[in-house]
C-alpha cells in the first residue's frame, strides 16, 4: 500500500508525496467531504487543490462522486485512469457516505490494498481510511450528512489502517478544541490513534506506517 495521509494539505512534506506517487501523473480529487458547502465555497475549494497539484507537475482532475450515485462500475471505470487520489478535508461524514453511495470506498480500499493507486488525504480524507469514525463527532457534525447526501450516518472508515487519526492537534485551525476531547474518547474506549499537527503526516510504504 502506497498511503500518504496529513493534517493539512502536505504539511511539511510534500516531498514524501512526491517520492510516493513517482513521475506526476492524473490525479483524481475527490472534495466530498466539501458537498455540505455552498457551491461557491466547494469550487474554490477545489480550484485551490488542482492548482496546488498542477503546481506540483501532476495532471489533475475533479472525481465528483455525486456523478456516480448508485453507479459503482462506472465509478471503477473511471477511477482506473488514474494512478493517485487525492482526498480534500471537509466533513469527515459527508465524505464516508458520498463514497458508500458511489461505490468508491469499496473501489479505492480494493485498489489501495492491491497497489494501483495511491491513496493521499488530509484532515478528513486522513480520518476516513481508519476503521471507525467514532470520535470524529466532536470535530465534525454528523447532523451535515442527511441534508447533504439525503443518507443515514456511516460509522465506519474505509479500513485502511488499524489506528484513529486525530488532526489540527495543537492548531489554531481546532478552534472547539475537539483534539484533547478526540484523544480522551480513544484513550477511553482502548482505540489505537496517532495525532498530528499540521507539520506532520504519516507516509506507508508497504506495510508499516511513519509518523513524520
Amino acid at each position: 500500500m502506497k498511503m500518504f495521509l496529513a493534517s493539512y494539505r502536505f504539511g511539511d512534506h510534500v516531498e514524501k508525496f512526491l517520492a510516493l506517487t513517482g513521475t506526476p501523473g492524473r490525479v483524481a480529487v475527490i472534495a466530498s467531504a466539501a458537498d455540505g458547502w455552498p457551491s461557491a465555497a466547494r469550487q474554490s475549494a477545489v480550484t485551490t487543490e488542482v492548482r496546488d497539484l498542477r503546481a506540483l507537475g501532476f495532471d489533475p482532475y475533479e472525481l465528483d462522486l455525486r456523478s456516480f450515485i448508485d453507479r459503482p462500475e462506472q465509478l471503477a471505470k473511471e477511477l482506473d485512469r488514474y494512478g493517485t487520489v487525492w482526498v480534500r478535508g471537509g466533513n469527515t461524514f459527508v465524505l464516508r457516505a458520498q463514497l458508500r453511495r458511489s461505490g468508491a470506498d469499496f473501489a479505492i480500499a480494493r485498489r489501495v490494498r492491491e497497489g494501483t493507486l495511491t491513496y493521499g488525504g488530509y484532515s478528513a480524507g486522513a480520518c476516513v481510511v481508519s476503521t471507525t469514525l467514532r470520535g470524529i463527532e466532536a470535530a465534525d457534525d454528523p447532523d451535515e450528512v442527511l441534508p447533504a447526501t439525503g443518507t443515514e450516518v456511516v460509522w465506519n472508515g474505509l479500513g485502511l489502517i488499524d489506528f484513529a487519526i486525530v488532526p489540527h492537534f495543537g492548531s489554531i485551525l481546532d478552534d472547539n478544541g475537539s483534539g484533547p476531547k478526540m484523544v480522551s474518547q480513544y484513550q477511553r474506549e482502548n482505540i489505537p490513534y496517532r495525532t498530528l499537527t499540521d507539520e506532520q503526516v504519516v507516509v506507508i510504504d508497504g506495510e508499516l506506517p511513519i509518523l513524520l
